[in-house]
């Protein structure tokens, strides 16, 4: 059988915490992507449901582009098709990409919130003399963010695993580390392992996260009534 090397699963308690700077970067393109995707998002909702049909269809036309087209091929076009405009360094070409990538998809999430509200809430806050932008943050907004916590979470998550994709353009983050460990110690499915156990972790924090989330504003719903 020649010179095949068995699987050494001892060795992942050893090298786990190697992995931690990885896991910081990892988790810094998430924070960040999520929080350009999030200023996004809620500008682009707006533009879509907005009466002026020019910023309407511009809405419309990115979300349209961006959902349509691969993450992977938007970071390529950030980071290699930019170079003759400008040059972006690996991470802010990562956290850029990931962030207009969620963007498209945390607006169409805003917008099913914000339509989902009754409208007659709008019209009884405008005819008490309340100017449109003061009802939309006082009254509608608050009620549209707690319907979209469930699936802003669930793109949260999206969002974290998609940061791997950073590793294409050499963002040392968690896979492009497993990587290069893998390659020069010859135990890659020890470490794509501990990549696994690394995201399971994150993953699962950020799930218990938003479920105590969605609790708390049920609670908080209760008590109202």
């Amino acid at each position: 059988m020649g010179n095949i090397i068995p699987w050494n699963f001892s060795v992942i308690p050893e090298y786990f915490f190697v992995f931690r700077e990885a896991a910081f970067y990892t988790l810094q393109i998430t924070t960040l992507g999520i929080l350009v995707g999030l200023i996004i998002g809620l500008l682009v909702a707006f533009g879509k449901i907005a009466k002026n049909r020019v910023i309407s269809h511009i809405s419309g036309a990115y979300i349209f582009v961006i959902r349509g087209t691969p993450l992977l091929l938007q970071l390529f076009i950030i980071y290699y098709g930019l170079t003759t405009i400008v040059t972006v360094p690996p991470f802010p070409s990562a956290v850029f990409a990931l962030g207009i990538h969620n963007g498209a998809y945390i607006a169409e999430i805003f917008r099913g919130s914000i339509i989902s509200i009754d409208y007659g809430q709008m019209e009884a806050a405008r005819s008490l003399g309340m100017p449109y932008t003061r009802a939309m943050r006082r009254i509608i907004l608050p009620q549209a963010f707690k319907r979209a916590v469930p699936p802003l979470g669930n793109q949260f998550i999206i969002a974290l695993k998609d940061s791997s994709l950073a590793s294409t353009i050499a963002v040392p983050e968690l896979l492009l580390r497993g990587r290069q460990l893998g390659s020069s110690t010859f135990m890659y499915m020890e470490m794509l392992i501990i990549v696994a156990l690394w995201y399971l972790l994150m993953t699962s924090v950020l799930s218990y996260v938003v479920h105590r989330i969605e609790k708390r504003l049920r609670v908080s719903d209760r008590d109202q009534t």
